[in-house]
Order: C-alpha cells, then sequence, then structure tokens
C-alpha cells in the first residue's frame, strides 16, 4: 500500500516540480558517484542516474522498499541505518534525501554520515515538507490554528527550515536554502490532501481538541469541497551545502 502512495506522490505535479529542483541542486557530473537516503521504491535514484549518467547507490531502512528498487533496477540498493551508512569515508561525489531526514530520531548524526561518505567539496542537498507552515481556507482559523498544530507537533514535522541551522552547525560551506510552495486545490490529491481528516480524529483520540471540534472540522472541510473553495498548503524546504575541504 505505502508503495503505491509513494509512486501516487512522486506522479502528482505538484511533487514532481521541486523533485527536479533537487536533482539540479546536486550538480552531478556524468561518471560521479551518488547517493540517497530513504530511496523508497527507488524511482527517483533511478531518475537521476539516466538524466546525470552516474551511478547511485540507494539506501532505505525498509527491506521491503529496499526489495521494490531493486525490482525495478536499482541494482545497488542497500538496507541502512541513515544514522550508520556502511560506506567508506568520501566514497560519493554527493548526495540527497528526500522527506526522510522529518521521520529521523537523531538528524544531526545522520547529517554527519552523509557529511563523512561525501569527498570534500561535494554536494549535500536535503528536502523535506514544513508542516509549521501549514494553512487551510476554511472559516474557522482558530480551529484550524490547533488541528495543523496538532499535525506540525507530531514528530519532526518542523525541522526542514531549521536544516540550514543543522548544516552550519555541522561544517557545511555555502550553505543555502529555498522554500517550494505546495498548494492543493484538489482535495483528492497528494493521498486526500495528506489525511486531513484523519488529524482530527487522531487529536481528539490525543486530547488535543474535542469530539465537536473534530465534527465542526470534517463539516467545514466538507463544505469547502462543495463550495470549489477548497485549499490546503506548506512549503517543502530544500537546504544545500558543499562537505568541508580538508586541509
Amino acid at each position: 500500500m505505502w508503495i503505491d502512495v509513494l509512486d501516487r506522490l512522486r506522479r502528482d505535479p505538484l511533487y514532481a516540480g521541486y523533485k527536479r529542483r533537487v536533482a539540479d541542486l546536486l550538480d552531478a557530473q556524468p561518471g560521479w558517484r551518488l547517493l540517497e537516503v530513504g530511496a523508497g521504491t527507488g524511482a527517483d535514484a533511478l531518475e537521476v542516474a539516466a538524466r546525470f549518467q552516474v551511478s547511485v547507490v540507494g539506501v532505505d531502512v525498509s527491506k521491503a522498499m529496499v526489495d521494490e528498487a531493486r525490482r525495478r533496477g536499482l541494482a545497488d540498493a542497500v538496507v541502512a541505518d541513515a544514522h550508520a551508512l556502511p560506506f567508506s569515508p568520501a566514497d560519493f561525489d554527493a548526495a540527497w534525501a528526500d522527506r526522510t531526514f522529518q521521520h529521523l530520531a537523531d538528524p544531526m548524526a545522520a547529517l554527519q554520515e552523509l557529511i563523512r561518505v561525501v569527498r570534500p567539496g561535494g554536494r549535500i542537498v536535503i528536502a523535506d515538507p514544513d508542516y509549521g507552515t501549514q494553512v487551510v481556507n476554511v472559516p474557522d482559523q482558530e480551529l484550524a490554528v490547533r488541528v495543523l498544530a496538532f499535525r506540525a507537533g507530531v514528530g519532526n514535522w518542523t525541522l526542514a527550515h531549521q536544516m540550514p541551522r543543522l548544516f552550519a552547525e555541522a561544517g557545511l560551506r555555502d550553505v543555502e536554502a529555498e522554500a517550494i510552495p505546495i498548494v492543493i486545490r484538489d482535495p483528492g490529491a497528494l493521498d486526500n490532501a495528506l489525511g486531513l481528516r484523519d488529524w482530527a480524529r487522531l487529536a481528539v483520540e490525543r486530547g488535543s481538541i474535542g469530539r465537536d471540534d473534530a465534527a465542526g472540522w470534517e463539516s467545514m472541510l466538507d463544505a469547502s469541497i462543495a463550495g470549489g473553495w477548497f485549499l490546503y498548503a506548506f512549503n517543502v524546504f530544500i537546504t544545500r551545502g558543499a562537505t568541508p575541504v580538508r586541509s
């Protein structure tokens, strides 16, 4: 089921655009060896390999994902933990992670691992959505703030805009960041707008909002869809930097 979700997300034009930007920022040259952490089905790795004429190694913590990536043709797919990569220092010319760091227990440790395995002066690119930037078009914005704040507070969902600080603290050079807005008008897009209804229900279970609030939230979403003015948006932040050149 999750493989199907990833495929649908990847096909959506809203996600395809920022993924192209991530690939561009790698500045990959023919013959390079690249690493993707959190490679999933391997689809992005295969596209980058073909587009830039490079070799790509993909790692994922899920054996099911690695098996799927190999089935699709990513021969160098490895089951591995981002916090402890099974590669030698300076093994790669560049590396990237897309929608992976938000899930990690220790993002700084994982970033330091990327620095270790990328050659001096090589690029590292990290992309994640930042759910601290969420907005939804409903009349009761006070309730929207509470529901969206609950969503943003589960996990590292506001990490993305903090990545430039982590890059700087880790010693990366020439650090730059950009935000790409994802504006959803189709309520069925991106896996039903990434579960807007489910967040309110989970917030009730966690005691963050009441049942009446959740019912009102769903009613407002229904009204926005029926009225043709549904809108949900957030930003994807892309941070890039170069590994330090060792003396």
